[in-house]
């Protein structure tokens, strides 16, 4: 194998590919990047078995070959390196770089120990705009499990149907769902339910003006656009129905301003009880009154005027969560219906006049103690 390639853009290909390589593993071929040199450019390869990131970037390739390097170091040696052009060179299981007087020689291993990466027909494809899919997974993904014994909630819900697409996550205890219209596309309806890991790498590599070819084949779902494609492993079984838990008779609607809220909520959280997080709020015409008390810590008070015209009503939340679900609320202002003080919470925006956001999230709330 033999290139030539401008620093900036080995180092920009390195930089795509070394997020996907998990930082400790068994596997020492894992911690490589995989080079592909062909004649169209170098295609640089990472994985951690269950998400691979693979980039092509631009290079005048001399001899064609391909060998597996240690990403991490060659990135930190690329981003010291003088800005002109860069030869790589292969010696058996070695790589070289030359860049003006530096001289670098990497051991690497064989391509053929580098983990075959999932083979996804792009034929039958849907076709996603970068910015539509980087708002589904902003505004859903902070709300997906973290512990194990569901893995199920360790995943984004991704529907795809014919001129509508929404993704969905919940831990148990909140839940966020966003849907977006999107363009009528050949390819049938399906369900996905995708890791978190997947969709952070989706967010990085991809850019708002990119559109993007989404496919399925088994059980690996394929992201490509132009010059970078992300493959993963989807989490299989059955997602459950989470619009069973959407209240749809919450008769109580408060209209507040967001910074507002999380001010006090923030605030509240202070000397909340470490365990619970546990914050009281006490709903009566035209304000809202939040009220923390912990035994072994202090008390607090704040009240904030809001737009309520309904009966007295008090009701318990995680603060954790709702200052999760307020940061992502792309709104100044925020509708809360809420019926009974054990019946779950929604929120969701107050768009500007003639303005549609189709998202919702909902809290479930918390015993309240005496």
């Amino acid at each position: 194998m033999n290139f030539t390639i401008t620093r900036q853009n080995l180092h920009s290909g390195l930089a795509a590919v070394s997020a996907s390589i998990p930082s400790k593993t068994t596997l020492p071929v894992l911690s490589n990047i995989l080079f592909e040199a062909r004649e169209d450019g170098v295609w640089m390869s990472g994985t951690d078995l269950d998400v691979a990131v693979r980039v092509k970037v631009p290079a005048d390739v001399k001899e064609q070959g391909s060998l597996t390097a240690p990403g991490k170091k060659l990135q930190e040696i690329t981003r010291e390196l003088p800005d002109q052009p860069v030869e790589v060179t292969t010696r058996g299981d070695q790589i070289e770089l030359k860049c003006g007087r530096s001289h670098f020689k990497l051991n690497g291993l064989p391509a053929e120990e580098f983990p075959t990466l999932a083979s996804v027909d792009f034929s039958d494809a849907w076709d996603v705009e970068g910015k539509d899919l980087h708002a589904l997974i902003h505004h859903t993904s902070f709300a997906v499990s973290t512990e194990e014994s569901r893995p199920i909630l360790n995943g984004v819900l991704w529907e795809l149907r014919d001129g509508e697409m929404r993704m969905v996550a919940t831990n148990g205890h909140r839940l966020a769902r966003m849907g977006i219209p999107a363009g009528t596309s050949g390819a049938p309806s399906a369900d996905f339910i995708v890791p978190p890991a997947a969709l952070q790498q989706v967010q990085r590599l991809f850019k708002d003006e990119d559109r993007l070819s989404v496919a399925k084949s088994g059980n690996h779902l394929g992201f490509r656009a132009e010059r970078t494609e992300v493959f993963t492993r989807l989490i299989e079984g059955t997602y459950p129905n989470y619009d069973q838990v959407i209240p749809r008779d919450s008769d109580k609607l408060a209209i507040v301003d967001k910074k507002a809220l999380e001010s006090a909520v923030r605030r509240m959280a202070v000397v909340a009880s470490d365990q619970t997080h546990r914050i009281r709020m006490m709903f009566e015409p035209g304000r809202v009154h939040l009220n923390v008390l912990t035994p072994d810590l202090g008390e607090g008070h704040d009240e904030l005027e809001i737009g309520y015209d309904g009966e007295e009503l008090e009701i318990g939340f995680n603060a954790n969560y709702l200052l999760e679900v307020l940061r992502y609320m792309p709104t100044d202002e925020v509708k809360i219906a809420f019926k009974a003080p054990e019946r779950a919470a929604t929120m969701e925006p107050v768009p500007a006049d003639g303005e549609t956001i189709d998202y919702l999230c909902l809290v479930m709330p918390l015993r309240l103690l005496d």
